[in-house]
């Protein structure tokens, strides 16, 4: 199943053909270039990306910024240009012609007529070796050399860069350790000076501290002078202060002896209760007999 066709711009379409077409070239099928040639630009071409691509590596870079600082691009160029976070935008409008040109004729090539006629050339005559093989090792090995120069003083103004470098970093280094030595003692002063301050400060609280439990003391012993004779007076009277033999007489033996004497009269008490349902008993049955005795002789 095929797909459907989508319509787009024809501007887009590789299939339209674009400009003069009396102005195009046909390129004959014997002058396209071999493909030894082809890959021997391939090859060209992979060179020279693997020396940029060295290249870039091995460029200097610009050392790490101080703690608190960042590095901010420049403009270095003569004439400075302008930057804006707005793009520049600009609207351009094409139309397509109405009809387009006609595609240019083929070249006539006639049909192939008569007879090939060959010439024949001796050795020597059109190539000498060693005559025209001289200039082309001359440019090569030229070329070979002003690439070597080129590469080696490359490699030494490289080499002077990373010693310049290499210098301004132990500079460097050397100016933030000088910086963090100061830093380092200033510290130490300003820790000082608050510490003595501090003792300071805390000695004179010690010493309004203790001003003033002397000055509470004196006032106390003098205000309790008369007030502790007078406190123990009270509290004797109150009872706070006893005799132990009295006290232990009074909360020991006495409540002791009242139990002891309550269950004395209790035991008294029953006994009397029960010495009383006796006597009512007996006085009863008594009772109860001499009722019946007079009955009985009537009887008779």
């Amino acid at each position: 199943e095929k797909e459907p066709v989508r319509y787009a711009n024809l501007m887009y379409d590789r299939r339209v053909v674009r400009g003069n077409t009396y102005a195009l070239q046909i390129i004959p099928k014997s002058a396209q270039p071999s493909p030894l040639e082809i890959q021997r630009q391939r090859e060209a071409r992979k060179r020279a990306l693997a020396r940029k691509h060295a290249k870039e590596q091995i460029q200097l870079r610009t050392p790490e910024p101080v703690e608190g600082k960042e590095h901010a691009h420049v403009q270095t160029e003569l004439y400075l240009e302008e930057i804006s976070d707005q793009i520049i935008e600009v609207d351009t409008e094409c139309q397509t012609d109405a009809f387009l040109d006609r595609p240019a004729t083929p070249l006539f090539i006639p049909a192939k007529t008569g007879k090939d006629v060959a010439t024949q050339i001796e050795e020597g005559e059109l190539f000498d070796f060693d005559v025209e093989v001289k200039p082309i090792l001359e440019v090569l090995v030229g070329k070979t050399l002003e690439q070597a120069l080129l590469e080696v003083m490359e490699e030494e103004e490289l080499a002077q860069l990373r010693a310049q470098q290499r210098a301004y970093a132990e500079l460097r280094n050397a100016e933030l350790a000088e910086v963090q030595r100061l830093e380092e003692r200033d510290r130490r002063y300003r820790e000082e000076k608050e510490r003595r301050k501090l003792q300071h400060m805390q000695m004179l609280q010690k010493q309004k501290e203790t001003t003033e439990k002397i000055a509470a003391r004196a006032f106390a012993q003098r205000y309790l002078a008369d007030l502790i004779p007078s406190v123990f007076n009270n509290l004797r009277e109150s009872g706070f202060f006893y005799d132990p033999i009295e006290r232990d007489i009074e909360t020991e033996f006495l409540p002791w002896l009242m139990a002891e004497v309550e269950e004395t009269l209790g035991k008294k008490v029953l006994g009397r209760t029960v010495l009383d349902s006796l006597i009512r008993s007996v006085v009863e049955k008594r009772l109860d007999a001499f009722s019946d005795q007079p009955l009985s002789g009537q009887s008779e």
